[in-house]
C-alpha cells in the first residue's frame, strides 16, 4: 500500500473497510471543495479504487458557490489534481441570487441540487462527502443546544438521501488531523476557506469551543460514541413506534388519521411522542419534521387534559373525539396550486399523495377539493363519509379537460389515474 496516505490509514484492509459501504457501486461521485478534508477523500478514494481488480468509475465534482472570488481558482485546482490522478472531474457554479439570511443552509442545498443534477447526467449513483468525526461532534453539540431529541442526537448517518441525492460519508470515524496528514504526506496544498473561521456561523463557534471541552474529557471521539449510542436507542424506539403505529393508527383516503386514544395515553412518552410526530408529519404535508417541542406539548395536552378544544400544529388540525384523536390537514396553509398531470407522468401532491397519470391523455389537473357536500362525496364513494371537514377540503381531486372527476383523495374512479398516500 502506498505510504503517502498518512499514519492513521496504513493498511490495505483499513482502506477497504473505509469504503466498504460503496464497494459494490459501479459509479461513484466525490464532492471536493479543495479543503484538506475533501482532498483527503479524493486521495483515499483514488488509492482505494486503484487497488481493486474491477474499480468503480470515480467522478469528481467541485462547486464554486460564487461567494468568494478565489473559489474559481480553487475549483480549477481540484480539477487539475483530479486530472493528474486520471479521474474525471466537473466544475460547477451556483449562479442564483444569494439569500440574506440562512446563507450556509442555502449553499448546502444548492450544492446537493447542482451536483445531483450533474450526477444524473453522468450516470453516477452515489456521492461521497468528506464529513469526519469532528464534524459529527460539532453536529451533535449544535443539535443538543437546539433541544433535539434522539433523531437529532444520533448525528449524521453514514448513508443518507439529501435533496434526492444518495450520499455516503465514509470518513465519519476519522479525525480531522488524520485527514490533514493524508494531504500533507501527498504534498498537496489545501485551500483555506475564511468562512471556516467566521464566528458569525454557529458551527465555527462550536469548533472554537471544542478545545475547552476536550480538556474536560468531551472530545470528538466521545461525542461520536454518544451519537452512535443515540442511534442505537433511536433504532429501538423506531421499531417499537412502528409496531404501535400499525396497531393504533388508521389513515383514510382523505389523508386524515385517527389514533386510538386509550392505548396512546398508555404508551411511554418517548413512544407516544414519536407516534404522534409521525402522524403529524404524514397528515401535515411534512412540515418542520424536527419541531419536537411542539409535538411534546401536544402530547402532554392530549394525555393530561384530553385536549378540550381543537389545536393546530405543524399544518394539522388535531382534536379528541370520543375514544380517538382525529388529525386532519389544516385548510388554507401552504396548500398546493393546481397542477397539470402530464401523459404518463406523476406528481407528489402536498407531500402527501403520489398521483400518476397512466394514460396518453393531457389536460388532467390535480387541485384542492375544497368545499364538496358530503352527499356528493357519498355518491362518488358509495359509503357514508365521516372524515373531518378539514380532511375533505384539503384532499386532492383530479379532473379531466371536460371536468369529469377521475379521483378524489386516495380513491380513483378511472383507469387513467392511480393515487397513493405517502406514509414514510
Amino acid at each position: 500500500m502506498p505510504t503517502h496516505l498518512g499514519p492513521d490509514i496504513d493498511t490495505e484492509a483499513g482502506l477497504q473497510a473505509l469504503f466498504a459501504g460503496v464497494a459494490d457501486e459501479p459509479t461513484i461521485g466525490l464532492a471536493v471543495s479543495g479543503g484538506a478534508d475533501s482532498l483527503a477523500l479524493l486521495l483515499l478514494a483514488q488509492c482505494w479504487a486503484a487497488s481493486l481488480a474491477k474499480p468503480p468509475r470515480l467522478h469528481v465534482y467541485s462547486l464554486d458557490h460564487r461567494l468568494r472570488p478565489e473559489a474559481r481558482d480553487e475549483v480549477a485546482m481540484v480539477l487539475e489534481l483530479a486530472s493528474s490522478l486520471s479521474l474525471r472531474a466537473t466544475g460547477l457554479a451556483w449562479t442564483d441570487d444569494k439569500p440574506v439570511a440562512g446563507l450556509q443552509e442555502a449553499a448546502r442545498l444548492a450544492r446537493y441540487r447542482l451536483i445531483g443534477a450533474a450526477m444524473a447526467e453522468d450516470g453516477i449513483g452515489v456521492l461521497l462527502t468528506a464529513h469526519h468525526r469532528n464534524d459529527q461532534a460539532e453536529t451533535v453539540l449544535m443539535r443538543l443546544a437546539h433541544g433535539s431529541g434522539l433523531e437529532g442526537l444520533k448525528g449524521m448517518a453514514s448513508m443518507v438521501e439529501i435533496a434526492g441525492v444518495r450520499v455516503h460519508r465514509p470518513l465519519l470515524n476519522l479525525e480531522r488531523d488524520a485527514l490533514a496528514a493524508v494531504v500533507e504526506a501527498a504534498g498537496v496544498v489545501p485551500v483555506v476557506d475564511p468562512s471556516n473561521l467566521d464566528l458569525h456561523y454557529e458551527r465555527v463557534r462550536w469548533r472554537q469551543a471544542m478545545p475547552a471541552l476536550e480538556e474536560l474529557g468531551l472530545d470528538a471521539a466521545m461525542l461520536a460514541q454518544f451519537a452512535e449510542r443515540m442511534a442505537q436507542a433511536d433504532a429501538a424506539i423506531r421499531q417499537m413506534t412502528e409496531a404501535c403505529f400499525a396497531e393504533m393508527v388508521r389513515l383514510d383516503g382523505f389523508g386524515a388519521a385517527s389514533i386510538d386514544l386509550a392505548p396512546f395515553v398508555g404508551l411511554s412518552a418517548a413512544i407516544s411522542t414519536r407516534v404522534l410526530g409521525w402522524v403529524l408529519n404524514i397528515v401535515g404535508g411534512r412540515q418542520k419534521p424536527r419541531a419536537l417541542g411542539q409535538v411534546e406539548r401536544l402530547r402532554k395536552a392530549i394525555c393530561l387534559d384530553g385536549l378540550p378544544k381543537a389545536s393546530t400544529v405543524l399544518g394539522c388540525v388535531v382534536r379528541v373525539t370520543g375514544d380517538a384523536i382525529a388529525v386532519a390537514r389544516e385548510p388554507g396553509r401552504s396548500m398546493p396550486a393546481d397542477a397539470v398531470l402530464t401523459p404518463h407522468g406523476e406528481l407528489v401532491w402536498d407531500e402527501r399523495f403520489r398521483i400518476i397519470n397512466g394514460s396518453d391523455e393531457d389536460g388532467l389537473t390535480a387541485s384542492v377539493a375544497d368545499y364538496l357536500p358530503r352527499h356528493r362525496l357519498e355518491a362518488f364513494l358509495g359509503f357514508k363519509v365521516t372524515a373531518p371537514a378539514e380532511a375533505i377540503r384539503t384532499a386532492p381531486i383530479v379532473r379531466d379537460a371536460a371536468g369529469s372527476v377521475l379521483s378524489l383523495g386516495g380513491w380513483s374512479f378511472d383507469d387513467r389515474i392511480s393515487v397513493q398516500l405517502l406514509i414514510d
